[in-house]
């Protein structure tokens, strides 16, 4: 993911996404009185922890890799033994270098009959370059991905080990795309149609699946992203299309934050628009949709944290406190949904 070049797109893409954030408040509003009352388990950071590290033991997951596959079948494993039934979406997907990348976006897919779902994601692809310009060495190697890529999925797998253990009536659909890392990356272009491409080479996997949704007519109420959301003292500000696609969904999931005491990692402050996969979806399956994004204030690498699209994003950089912040606040959204309460 990059910071967003395209501020005229924010308009566009608001105008297409207002009235799918209008029917999720009508829709959040019209919950049954009589809705089941479920209580919000508590996420094990140690286990979401172990995801992580579990995933870069596997290596760089970079499409068309063994580590990438081997890593494809063990994700797919462990959803299905949390009892979710799983798709693999399997797609190949042209990189901005003219490369072939044979992806898989995964679907996991709880209560797959209930009309009422909320879709979480995160993407579980590593980045085929260190090209920060923080990055000193061995720029044109792949990097580990522990926390962007690895963190969450981590989450997310504690999430769907929760949903299995601690079930509810309600749908929920996680997707983890693949070939999200892969985009072209330039800190100046030529001119503002330059930008505009190079914003698509981003997000593969998550544009796929928008344009190709793996229910015909799917609508969920909202999606929740979650991307670099595993080092120590991240922030998490408001993302500027987060507040464009669903802003009612992000002042409750802030509030919720702070309410729950994780408002030293959800700050109550705006933040700019990045080009994730949340962008992709809102844009071509017009989901109302949100990013739970490390954005440090101040930051000399493009905005983002400093082992960002380095070698030094690996498991030294991951604090589980930080796992366990985001982890129980989308639990308690889940949980709260469910029950009608959110």
């Amino acid at each position: 993911m990059r910071l967003s070049l395209l501020f005229s797109c924010c308009l566009l893409i608001f105008t297409a996404c207002q009235n799918d954030a209008n029917q999720t408040n009508t829709q959040t509003e019209q919950a049954p009185a009589a809705a089941k009352k479920y209580d919000v388990p508590k996420f094990e950071r140690d286990s979401a922890l172990a995801y992580v590290a579990k995933q870069v033991s596997f290596g760089p997951r970079v499409p068309n890799s063994d580590a990438h596959k081997a890593c494809k079948d063990w994700l797919v494993g462990k959803l299905e033994s949390f009892g979710a039934e799983v798709i693999e979406q399997d797609f190949v997907a042209e990189a901005y270098t003219g490369t072939k990348l044979n992806s898989t976006n995964i679907i996991a897919q709880f209560n797959p009959s209930a009309p009422k779902r909320i879709l979480l994601s995160a993407h579980w692809d590593s980045r085929h370059i260190a090209d920060s310009p923080l990055s000193t060495e061995r720029q044109n190697e792949p990097i580990l991905g522990a926390d962007d890529g690895g963190s969450g999925v981590g989450v997310l797998l504690e999430v769907a080990r929760q949903l299995g253990q601690n079930p509810t009536d309600m749908g929920v659909d996680i997707v983890l795309f693949d070939a999200e890392d892969h985009g072209e990356s330039k800190s100046e272009y030529e001119s503002q149609a330059d930008a505009q491409k190079s914003t698509f080479t981003w997000g593969l996997g998550s544009q796929y699946w928008a344009q190709n949704l793996h229910v015909s007519g799917y609508r969920p109420r909202y999606g929740i992203l979650l991307d670099m959301v595993g080092s120590r003292n991240a922030y998490f500000p408001k993302e500027q299309y987060s507040r464009q696609f669903a802003p009612q969904v992000v002042d409750k999931v802030w509030k919720l934050a702070a309410k729950m005491g994780y408002g030293n990692y959800f700050a109550d402050a705006e933040g700019g628009g990045i080009t994730d996969d949340h962008f992709f979806v809102a844009t071509y399956a017009r989901i109302p949709m949100i990013d739970i994004i490390n954005l440090p204030p101040n930051s000399n690498n493009r905005g983002f944290g400093s082992h960002w699209h380095t070698q030094n994003d690996d498991m030294d950089i991951i604090d589980k406190r930080t796992l366990r912040a985001v982890g129980q606040v989308v639990l308690a959204v889940l949980y709260k949904e469910a029950s009608g309460t959110f």
